[in-house]
């Protein structure tokens, strides 16, 4: 059975039917036994009983025969007050008493088992002494019948382990067949688990009508096969898109190259270079990109500290010249606990982003809603219409309307810049505005007094000092 199977409701309540069957009828076995061995004793009880009432009137009243007959017990002896033995059986004439018991002062009757009693052949019986009082004396009547188990007789043992020997076949017969029906199903799936590969992801399992907790699996890995088909899919996507991205300046250089070598003397060899480099740039731009997802989807630990982050936007706006105005409304008092480079990196890629699309102006805006930071870029341009604003986050996405404008991207900026986002816990979406794109981060604020604190934001400074 695999491990990761778990048997259904209706397999696991076969198999504790038929366990709690198989103990009822052991225990109905041993109740029986027990009846049949109380029945018995009863029986002996009364073959004694018979045996006294035969007897000892005739002690008492006489005349008492030296051979007694046996009647249904094993043996009867009768010994007088001296000690001898005055009447007695067939097989103990002549014998000595068999039993030197008696009962006490205050009871009339004893009984032991003795293994054997004199005169008698080997084995265990039931002796019961009755004293009998005469003008002499008291007399002791011992009377011998066989020992009687607590099962009774072996008919009554043999018959109980007959029926539970049979009542557990046919349980067990039950319970096997049920489990074999109930297991079908779970073959079934491992089968069709053990052909899927690579190759045939669009493949599922079969789903049983029967058995809900096996149906219920049965759909759990239908699922998993799904998003595991999406994944692969999309990977094999994302290596296509990967090496389409890549092969274009790779091809464009080697044909500048070639023909740079065909017409050496022709050639503009600055200008050439120029052109290389450009090809050079791209690629490294994409290799960078690739790799900070590779990163990404590592889950590579983050070197987060208490960050200012109106100063950080700060800051690298000053560090960079742009082509277009870049219209600054920073809130100062607003502080992230993040990883500086990581959020450098996803502000520099929507300023990329919104630079390639922008008419004439950029809008950088820092600030906050309760205990959350905002970080907005808004350009100028066309804009990004509603129903492609989630595909513009996918990896190696450029629209087709702005394509010859975004030439310059790699088509994974904002798919890093989301992924950053996410991984401290914040959202990157497309907003409405007025006019063109307006991208806005949320992530989560920490105190402005923690700021500056290499502990984290529970760390507890004056909020004059800052570390950034």
């Amino acid at each position: 059975m695999p491990a990761w199977y778990r048997p259904s409701f209706r397999a696991r309540r076969t198999a504790g039917t038929g366990a709690f069957a198989a103990l009822l009828c052991i225990g109905v076995s041993l109740l029986f036994l027990l009846f049949a061995g109380n029945k018995e004793a009863d029986g002996a009880q009364t073959r004694v009983t018979s045996a006294w009432d035969r007897v000892v009137p005739l002690i008492r009243e006489g005349p008492l025969p030296s051979v007694l007959t046996q009647g249904s017990v094993e043996a009867i002896q009768v010994v007088d007050s001296q000690g001898r033995v005055v009447a007695a059986t067939p097989q103990l004439v002549g014998k000595p008493r068999m039993a030197t018991f008696h009962s006490s002062k205050g009871n009339v009757r004893a009984t032991q088992v003795l293994c054997p009693p004199q005169g008698l052949s080997d084995g265990c019986v039931t002796v019961v002494a009755y004293k009998v009082y005469q003008p002499d004396g008291f007399w002791v009547l011992y009377i011998a019948v066989p020992v009687v188990l607590w099962y009774g007789t072996t008919t009554a043992l043999l018959l109980a382990i007959g029926m539970s020997v049979l009542v557990t076949a046919m349980i067990s017969a039950w319970v096997f067949r049920d489990l074999t029906k109930a297991m079908a199903p779970v073959n079934a799936i491992r089968a069709e688990l053990a052909e899927i590969t690579a190759t045939d992801l669009d493949r599922r399992v079969p789903v049983p009508r029967k058995y809900e907790e096996i149906k219920f699996l049965a759909e759990t890995v239908n699922d998993t096969l799904d998003r595991l088909e999406g994944a692969y899919q999309q990977l094999r996507q994302f290596t296509s898109d990967a090496s389409h991205d890549l092969r274009s300046p790779i091809t464009a250089m080697r044909a500048q190259l070639e023909e740079a070598l065909m017409y050496p003397n022709h050639t503009d060899w600055p200008k050439m270079t120029a052109a290389v480099l450009v090809g050079v740039e791209r690629l490294q731009a994409i290799v960078t990109d690739l790799l900070t997802l590779a990163r990404l989807d590592a889950r590579a630990p983050l070197s987060r500290k208490p960050t200012n982050l109106g100063r950080l936007v700060g800051e690298e706006l000053g560090r960079r010249t742009y082509r277009t105005e870049i219209v600054k409304n920073l809130r100062q008092d607003v502080s992230v606990y993040c990883d500086r480079l990581r959020i450098t990196r996803v502000l520099v890629n929507l300023l990329d982003n919104a630079e390639r699309h922008a008419g004439s102006r950029v809008t950088v805006s820092v600030g906050a809603e309760d205990s959350t930071a905002i970080l907005e870029v808004a350009d100028d341009g066309a804009g990004i219409a509603p129903e492609h604003r989630e595909m513009v986050f996918d990896r190696f996405t450029r629209l087709d309307a702005s394509r010859d404008r975004d030439a310059g991207g790699t088509g994974l900026g904002l798919a890093i810049a989301r992924e950053i986002a996410e991984a401290h816990g914040g959202t990157l979406t497309i907003q409405d505005s007025e006019r063109g794109a307006r991208f806005v981060m949320r992530l989560p604020r920490c105190a402005s007094s923690s700021a500056a604190d290499p502990r984290g934001p529970a760390g507890a400074i004056p909020k004059a000092r800052h570390a950034d």
